[in-house]
């Protein structure tokens, strides 16, 4: 992690910091396991942004104004969120076209948020595809 980023998790309270560990390993893991041999890890609008060649970057935070959940955002131009709210609208929460919402004290649902995550870092290889070619 680079110092500008380890900068941006100590800003974190413990909680949110430990629950965003564990979705930028799974956004590492998943570019890692999808081949991707260089994941670029950046702030954007001071969030963590990841983003691999090909992909739709995707970007984590957690709100002051919202202490008890924390976000997984995509690119609002894409069909990512559409896509997900038809695969999971029943096991996840959505803030319109441009995030999934977590709530820190409960655990990850890391199958259905993994998911989302690899079709973001393949988008422009499926975003031809009906459902995204799930």
């Amino acid at each position: 992690m680079s110092d500008v980023i380890n900068a941006r998790f100590a800003d974190y309270p413990e909680q949110a910091r430990i629950r965003l560990d564990e979705l930028r390993q799974l956004i590492i893991r998943s570019a890692t396991e999808l081949g991707f041999a260089e994941v670029d890890e950046v702030l954007k609008w001071g969030e963590l942004s990841f983003s691999v060649k090909g992909g739709s970057p995707v970007r984590i935070d957690w709100k002051e104004k919202t202490p008890d959940q924390y976000y997984l955002f995509f690119n609002c131009k894409t069909r990512l969120v559409e896509t997900f709210k038809e695969l999971y609208r029943d096991s996840l929460v959505f803030e319109g076209n441009r995030a999934i919402v977590l709530p820190l004290a409960e655990v990850m649902p890391e199958k259905a948020v993994g998911h989302c995550v690899r079709l973001a870092l393949t988008y422009h290889k499926v975003k031809h595809l009906p459902l995204l070619g799930t």
